[in-house]
């Protein structure tokens, strides 16, 4: 459509030629031998009749050409869009954590962007004017390869000039995108930390930090502009030459009778035809290195190795939830070892609870169960089989899990709860309800399990969110509940309810328990105690006590039988 186009472009030039052509000499017109008419009002009759079928194709094919470079833009952009996305959500929740998120989400969104106005209108451009000089270029080459060859004389001069703004343009570029993502991941993370923000009265203080970002974005566009801008008058002045010559040249030609009229006219009107597109060179400039710019971003993004790949094996139905460490040492990146020859089996349908002051790797141990990290060294255990070698399904399939920073996305509250689990029921839902000791705050919002909750969950509060998010785990009728802190923002009533329901809930599932309140877990069948990384006691709460060693220690401390 694009080529039809170019060609109906080109074609009204030759009708005026032909007109002027007709004027000046009559029957002996060139369209007059053709058609064989020799009046000369029938002669132009018939390039008019001509011209409004070229102007209707030209029409017809720019409409066609439009819809379908930008229905070809948008698809590529849906699907490098979907395609980098998914490869982000297979990431290691480790690469999510060193890397802010507004820089993530910068290349989903406006590198995507950048990308899909280089293919709906710097593309498009391209082709139009590689066949705007083949075209223009085969007519002159017809009429006279002198004025072809000054015709196009500014055409090397304005490519070379293009290869050397490209290279000028490539690392200012490459300094926008990485100002717009600076900017993107300032403004996601405040706008995420918006209530520390108000209650620290940092408002004017944040409005200036993004003023920064927003002013160094701006001046790396200006920096990136001021450039490019300067390539259109060198454009300009290299076509001016080029016409000059065909305008001259030509006209002397004309004047001695080595050229026609008509095509000294056609000549004329195809010189400017030839050379002012070529102006659009510089936008096209700018697109492309926009374009590349972002492209690499985006393809740097889809290079990140997936760390924690999927394994291929399938555990037996029904899972037994039986789990087991031996020997497991684990570390963050390069950094040292936070989990130090870790032993620990905890036997399908037990309640096990993991303790130890901030920072001892109880989190970190999660982690590995769940298989967000792989240990350095060791194994992980569901079922017998090394968690690194289940596909997904079988390992976090058979998983409920309530984290210590409780997310809810932005929906009804069933839609939360029933996240795990599209295809439940209301009945089941409003079971786990039941179980997590929310049904009777839900049965009291005007709409019930249809209440819509904000995103992450900000109308409620953390005791509502945990109590959503253990439903949320519970629905899934899991073969291992873990729980990290699931019950540390609820009061001491609503505690003993869940931990009502826990028990009930632990009759048919494995349940593994992270705590810093030690009242949370008196009555597992065996407790971990964790330090610096290294199991130093294990047993039940009495047994712990009866000891005297770092869970007593705790214990007397939280109970108030003791001072830190």
């Amino acid at each position: 459509m694009s080529t039809l186009n170019k060609v109906a472009d080109v074609v009204p030039e030759l009708l005026i030629g032909a007109a002027v052509d007709v004027v000046v000499r009559g029957s002996d017109s060139f369209i007059g031998d053709v058609l064989g008419v020799e009046s000369r009002y029938a002669q132009l009759g018939w390039l008019a009749a001509i011209n409004v079928v070229v102007w209707i194709i030209e029409s017809a094919s720019e409409y066609a050409a439009g819809v379908l470079w930008r229905g070809l833009a948008q698809g590529i952009e849906h699907d490098l869009r979907v395609e980098a996305y998914d490869h982000a959500q297979h990431l290691d929740l480790g690469w999510h954590e060193t890397r802010p998120q507004g820089t993530t989400l910068a290349t989903l969104n406006d590198d995507v962007n950048q990308l899909e106005r280089l293919l709906d209108v710097g593309f498009p451009a391209i082709l139009q004017t590689v066949l705007n000089v083949v075209l223009v270029g085969a007519v002159f080459a017809v009429a006279s390869w002198q004025l072809t060859l000054y015709a196009f004389l500014p055409i090397p001069l304005i490519v070379i000039g293009s290869l050397v703004f490209q290279r000028r343009l490539e690392p200012l570029y490459d300094d926008v995108r990485e100002r717009v993502a600076d900017l993107s991941g300032a403004l996601s993370a405040n706008l995420s930390g918006i209530a520390t923000i108000k209650s620290f009265t940092a408002e004017d203080r944040e409005r200036d930090r993004i003023a920064g970002f927003s002013i160094a974005y701006r001046q790396a566009n200006l920096t990136a502009i001021r450039s490019s801008a300067a390539f259109v008058p060198l454009v300009r002045m290299a076509i001016l030459a080029g016409f000059t010559c065909t305008l001259l040249l030509g006209g002397w030609q004309t004047l001695d009778g080595d050229l026609e009229l008509g095509l000294y006219s056609v000549l004329v009107f195809m010189t400017q035809r030839l050379l002012w597109p070529l102006t659009d060179v510089a936008e096209v400039l700018d697109l492309y290195q926009r374009g590349r710019a972002s492209t690499v971003r985006i393809l740097a993004l889809l290079a990140v190795p997936v760390a924690v790949p999927a394994g291929t094996a399938r555990l037996d139905k029904p899972v037994g939830g039986r789990v087991e460490l031996r020997g497991v040492r684990a570390g963050y990146a390069d950094g040292p070892d936070v989990l130090h020859g870790i032993d620990m089996v905890i036997p399908a349908g037990e309640t096990h609870a993991i303790v130890g002051s901030t920072g001892a790797g109880k989190s970190s141990l999660l982690r590995l169960v769940l298989r967000f990290d792989d240990p350095r060294s060791g194994e992980v255990l569901l079922d017998g089989t090394d968690v690194r070698e289940l596909d997904w399904d079988s390992l976090r399939g058979s998983v409920g899990y309530v984290a210590q920073d409780i997310y809810l996305f932005s929906g009804s509250i069933a839609d939360n709860i029933a996240y795990g689990r599209p295809d439940a029921s209301q009945a089941d839902i409003e079971a786990a309800a039941e179980a997590a000791a929310i049904a009777d705050f839900v049965a009291s919002l005007p709409e019930g399990y249809g209440t819509w909750v904000g995103e992450r969950g900000v109308t409620l509060s953390g005791g509502q969110r945990q109590r959503i998010a253990l439903a949320r785990a519970l629905l899934r009728d899991p073969a291992l509940l873990v729980l990290d802190e699931a019950t540390s923002a609820v009061d001491n009533e609503t505690e003993a309810a869940i931990q009502s329901s826990l028990r009930r809930a632990g009759e048919r599932c494995t349940t593994l328990v992270v705590a810093h309140r030690l009242s949370t877990v008196r009555h597992p069948h065996r407790i971990w105690v964790l330090d610096a990384g290294r199991v130093i006691e294990a047993g039940t709460h009495d047994e712990l006590v009866a000891q005297r060693g770092s869970y007593a220690a705790l214990w007397a401390v939280q109970t108030g039988e003791a001072t830190a």
